[in-house]
């Protein structure tokens, strides 16, 4: 396993139950600004082995970005259960509810 692909499985380990990260924020975060499709890829390929919170991670615009209804469905309804909410586009708020490593606040911290 190559040390970005270590980084980004820590980085998607660690979101917190309720908040999300974008796949660029992931890949910049790991160091590879550009490799927001790696990122996909290491999802996609790893996140039963490494039981990764998947349905934490959405596209730059704030947007579900799993194309199937069934996976979109899914993903949604698991933010939902930690109260992060979804409209009828499958956006969520980035304003509210994005997670920056490193930045927590005491709402972060206390929210449950």
């Amino acid at each position: 396993m190559t040390p970005f692909t270590e980084r980004v499985i820590q980085i998607i380990k660690d979101i917190p139950y309720g908040k999300v990260m974008t796949y660029g924020q992931i890949a910049a975060n790991a160091g590879s600004k550009r490799a927001a499709r790696q990122v996909v890829r290491i999802l996609h390929s790893m996140s039963e082995k490494y039981y990764l919170p998947w349905h934490r991670v959405i596209n730059a615009q704030g947007k579900i970005g799993i194309q199937s209804e069934e996976g979109f469905w899914e993903q949604r309804t698991r933010l939902e259960s930690e109260g992060v909410k979804v409209d009828n586009q499958g956006k969520i708020s980035l304003e509210r509810y994005q997670w920056f490593p490193g930045k927590e606040t005491e709402e972060d911290i206390y929210e449950i």
